[in-house]
């Protein structure tokens, strides 16, 4: 099922994905950001499961920001994850 999360306190401004009933996430897009590094992101998790990514990137700040695209990219996984019902 594709999902998609509107990110809050980043560059960029919406993350969307699919991930499929045993939580294995594929085609990964970022809308704005600093693409070669979310473009690096996108492929580098491209059929993990949704737990290792989130082990990986959750919490993960950018600057002075409390946040990063990549730990927004965790609470997307872990909004579509409930969504489904994996959680």
């Amino acid at each position: 099922m594709r999902y998609s999360y509107k990110t809050s306190g980043v560059c960029s401004q919406e993350i969307s994905f699919d991930m499929d009933e045993k939580g294995t996430v594929t085609n990964v897009g970022f809308v704005g950001g600093c693409n070669g590094n979310l473009k690096a992101i996108s492929r580098i998790v491209d059929g993990m499961n949704y737990k290792d990514i989130i082990a990986r990137t959750k919490g993960n700040t950018c600057g002075p920001r409390p946040t990063s695209c990549a730990d927004q990219f965790s609470k997307a996984l872990e909004a579509a994850a409930e969504k489904a019902g994996i959680a």
